[in-house]
């Protein structure tokens, strides 16, 4: 489970596009903070702190625990717009995070064994089916990512979700298949030279069987 990072805010008082650029001409992203049937909150982010948290890398996928006037909230990001140009965070939308909730959230899929696997040894490649898994989450226990071992996966092999341990209280969003996240595949070029093998085993058929046709219609 990712660890819950702080971020210190400060109440909003101004709505509205006006107010928002004086915001971030001042220094500060704004933002609000909605949901778990109570009333919206605008806030504000030091801009530095929040490209800090963005640099780490997975935000959407993090809960924070926003401070204002020593208030705590649990909550996820639900929606963040960038400038167009510059990519500079521009606004922020927190989703709050009752207790029990549960989130639908897509976690990553990180791939690990591969210094073991015999089908990558044989010239094999990791064909990713989905990068990430789409699951519904308790909002206090989101896993940062799901390990998928191919240590034991040979040429041909595939990993289904049925195989994979989730943390508990993960389920998958699709329920209605066994659906595969990755396989081990032979490279396109192992593949080419097998189908040249496979003809060039045909043709050698073939001609020893109008040899032997030829054989028949002398005698």
């Amino acid at each position: 489970m990712a660890k819950v990072i702080t971020i210190e805010a400060q109440t909003r008082d101004r709505i509205g596009k006006g107010a928002s650029r004086a915001t971030r001409r001042a220094g500060f992203v704004p933002a609000v903070i909605y949901g778990d049937k109570k009333d919206p909150q605008s806030i504000q982010i030091k801009a530095n702190e929040l490209q800090r948290l963005l640099n780490r890398g997975g935000f959407l996928s993090h809960t924070y625990d926003i401070v204002v006037d020593g208030k705590k909230t649990t909550v996820l990001p639900r929606d963040l717009q960038l400038h167009p140009v510059t990519d500079l965070p521009m606004h922020i939308d927190f989703l709050r995070l009752g207790k029990g909730s549960t989130v639908t959230m897509a976690v990553p899929v990180h791939v690990v064994g591969e210094e073991e696997s015999k089908g990558l040894k044989r010239g094999g490649v990791i064909n990713n089916t989905r990068h990430d898994i789409e699951l519904n989450v308790p909002a206090d226990a989101i896993p940062e990512f799901i390990e998928v071992n191919v240590a034991d996966l040979d040429l041909g092999d595939a990993v289904k979700i049925s195989d994979i341990t989730l943390p508990e209280g993960a389920v998958p969003t699709i329920t209605d298949r066994d659906f595969t996240i990755l396989a081990i595949v032979a490279p396109s070029g192992l593949k080419s030279a097998q189908g040249d093998a496979d003809d060039e085993e045909g043709e050698d058929g073939e001609a020893a069987a109008e040899t032997a046709e030829d054989g028949d219609a002398e005698d």
